[in-house]
């Protein structure tokens, strides 16, 4: 039996077994949109609302307050109101740790250093604690501003670094295509958090970094496929569009599968580490990280894929073979051979009208019947017969 008739008859399972036959190219323009629009509306709320910095970044002062049966956050946003604090400006978390035990974490922005000692001594008789123990911290803005400026700088670096190997170890369109990819993915990330006005603090910035290692990834197990089905085919001369919706098809599932591996538990952390153990760091790291490894696996088979299949049919040779589509691209996926249409030039002499008796080109269509040849029959040359040697 062939493989083009061990096709699973469900969706689910032609995509587990790698034998589905999605035209990504055709559907291309409905992958960009999308990512123009994230992108427009991510810019659009960064002008009109901005970001929510976390007091990391704008500055301010921040306390450890013990949890009690009489002290939580309620009594903590009392203690604050009471000062001139607006609580619904500061920062009040609950918070474990091992050695002083449940906590509420307590950030404002800059205040006065009457109002700080005032606020001090609220929390201390709201808390019953001694007052020496709740000595608050305080973080300047200039800190914030130096992190993100080593942020930006590491990012250049990156970006460049990763330029030059992609465009050394594949190509320079593959290497546009990529940046793309990963531009895409840091700018969902932040228009997610732009929109819903998630806090960004230091650990989100090491977030929005990491992300674009996993788009990388995504985007350059692509690329190999790419680059091999290219050779593979390169003596039909196979159009380029169809080389990717080849390789997309066939790296699809692996793509998914590292994606859910890596996905899950980043999960794990945001779930049972900040929602059940209270671990807010891992929070603000692990929502930055998994909304960047969801976008991750959206560009890598809608924006980058899709980009770089148009950068090369826009100056590719032109192909002897149209597009494939529907069985005849299965076929390609599954390995069962090479099938579809080619573009058989005909020469016919006749008149043109004028009577001079000029050479008329007419183009039509022939069908070839290869959907049960296989790729290395259809790619291998016959040998050339070897000389006898002269004695």
């Amino acid at each position: 039996m062939s493989r083009i008739d061990e096709i699973s008859s469900s969706g689910p399972g032609r995509l587990y077994r790698g034998q589905t036959a999605i035209d990504f190219f055709g559907r291309r323009m409905i992958g960009l949109t999308v990512a123009i629009v994230i992108v427009v509306v991510t810019v659009g709320s960064l002008f009109a609302q901005g970001l929510n910095l976390s007091l990391d970044f704008e500055g301010g002062q921040a306390w450890d307050v013990p949890e009690s049966e009489t002290f939580g956050i309620d009594e903590a946003a009392g203690v604050l109101e009471a000062n001139g604090v607006d609580p619904n400006s500061s920062t009040l978390q609950r918070r474990a740790t091992a050695e002083r035990g449940d906590l509420i974490a307590v950030q404002t922005p800059v205040v006065d250093d009457a109002t700080s000692n005032a606020i001090t001594d609220g929390f201390a008789a709201a808390s019953g604690t001694d007052r020496n123990d709740l000595i608050p911290q305080t973080t300047s803005a200039s800190w914030g501003s130096d992190i993100t400026e080593q942020a930006v700088r590491a990012l250049v670096i990156f970006l460049v670094i990763v330029a030059i190997f992609i465009s050394i170890r594949f190509e320079w369109r593959m290497a546009l295509a990529a940046l793309a990819a990963m531009a895409h993915d840091v700018l969902f990330a932040v228009g997610v958090y732009t929109v819903l006005q998630f806090e960004v603090s230091p650990a989100t910035v090491i977030a929005f970094l990491t992300i674009l290692g996993y788009s990388l990834y995504d985007s350059s197990v692509v690329f190999d496929r790419v680059m091999e089905n290219e050779g593979k085919y390169a003596g039909v001369r196979m159009p380029y569009a169809d080389v990717v919706n080849i390789s997309m098809n066939q790296v699809m599932m692996r793509s998914i599968n590292t994606s859910i591996s890596s996905i899950l538990p980043v999960s794990s952390l945001l779930l049972i580490g900040s929602g059940i153990l209270g671990a807010v760091a891992l929070r603000e790291f692990a929502l930055a990280l998994l909304v960047g490894m969801i976008a991750g696996v959206y560009s890598s088979i809608f924006v980058a894929s899709p980009l770089l299949a148009s950068l090369r049919t826009s100056v590719g040779r032109e192909s002897r073979r149209e597009r494939l589509t529907g069985d005849d691209l299965r076929a390609a996926v599954v390995g069962a051979g090479v099938s579809g249409r080619v573009l058989v030039k005909e020469e016919s002499e006749g008149s043109d009208g004028d009577g001079d008796g000029t050479v008329a080109v007419a183009t039509k269509v022939a069908e070839v019947d290869a959907v049960h040849r296989s790729a290395d029959r259809i790619l291998t040359h016959p040998p050339r017969p070897r000389k006898k040697k002269r004695r």
